[in-house]
């Protein structure tokens, strides 16, 4: 018999003006009666569009450009908003932030899968028909593992 682990939920972090992301699974333990040549695996991950850039706004937009060409002019502006938040206040966190936002953006687009099984997340929240319970649970697990690979 397989069983699978659960990823915990961590807190859900808000993406304004962005949408989009995949979803990694949990692959089921072997038993000990099932061997590795006879036990049928799942399939493997894909592959990334592209490796995760740098935590810098260049190397940022650069992904940006390359995975949601659509989505520049919003970075671009939210680039300039927290320059200036940051001047204003005298503080790197409006930039930490951005950094933040636009790095997990990139970390769930660099799959395109995770990015529409995000988006159908999204939509289903949106037309709140069904209890968004087990979606948000979903969506936490999905941005905590974008953070993982942006090293967030």
């Amino acid at each position: 018999m397989r069983s699978a682990s659960r990823c915990p939920a961590p807190v859900l972090h808000r993406t304004p003006k962005l949408r989009n992301e995949y979803c990694r699974h949990s692959y089921p333990a072997l038993d000990a009666e099932e061997s590795p040549v006879t036990a049928q695996h799942p399939e493997p991950r894909p592959e990334p569009l592209l490796p995760m850039p740098a935590l810098t706004p260049e190397a940022l937009r650069t992904a940006v450009e390359r995975l949601t060409p659509s989505r520049v002019p919003a970075f671009v502006q939210d680039l300039v908003e927290a320059t200036t938040n940051a001047q204003q206040t005298q503080s790197l966190a409006p930039l930490r932030a951005f950094v933040h936002t636009w790095g997990v953006f990139v970390a769930i687009q660099r799959y395109p899968s995770r990015a529409a099984h995000l988006r159908r997340l999204e939509e289903l929240i949106s037309a709140g028909v069904e209890d968004p319970t087990d979606a948000i649970a979903e969506i936490r697990r999905i941005h905590a593992e974008a953070e993982a690979e942006a090293g967030l």
